[in-house]
């Protein structure tokens, strides 16, 4: 049996963390709730989670910042990596998720099978690139609008 993916969310807005705990919750899985970007990198270190899933406009440290933060002490052999799903308000948002490093991303408004596929890929060591807030057909790990 594999292990119990933990997976830490980083949120202040309650229905965002409740879309996320219905589409990934369950007994299957851990979740930690956080709310705000500040208690990210100590809430790595005490449950080591499996994901990180953050929101790009969270308190006063942001999604781009706590991954960046997360980046800089795995790169000084501070934490073990943790790949972060961020939870983007527009595509134009997109660019800041790059320059982050994020693993993936997801631009809102969110749906379960999105969330899934988002989580599983990135749980698996693979990357999610949510390219667009319409209706997707998926092509590998990377969504991409309708045509």
């Amino acid at each position: 049996m594999p292990p119990v993916p933990r997976i830490l969310v980083a949120c202040d807005a309650s229905w965002i963390v409740d879309e996320i705990e219905a589409a990934l919750g369950g007994p299957d899985t851990t979740t930690v709730v956080v709310g705000s970007g500040a208690e990210v990198r100590e809430a790595v270190e005490e449950n080591q989670p499996d994901l990180v899933i953050v929101d790009l406009q969270i308190g006063n440290m942001g999604g781009m910042a706590v991954a960046i933060d997360l980046h800089l002490e795995e790169g000084a052999g501070r934490i073990g990596h943790v790949p972060v799903l961020m939870l983007l308000d527009r595509r134009a948002d997109v660019f800041l998720a790059r320059r982050s490093h994020a693993e993936g991303w997801v631009v809102k408004p969110l749906d379960a099978r999105r969330l899934r596929r988002a989580a599983d890929a990135l749980l698996a060591g693979d990357t999610y690139h949510d390219l667009t807030g319409a209706p997707l057909v998926v092509s590998g790990t990377d969504a991409l609008p309708i045509a």
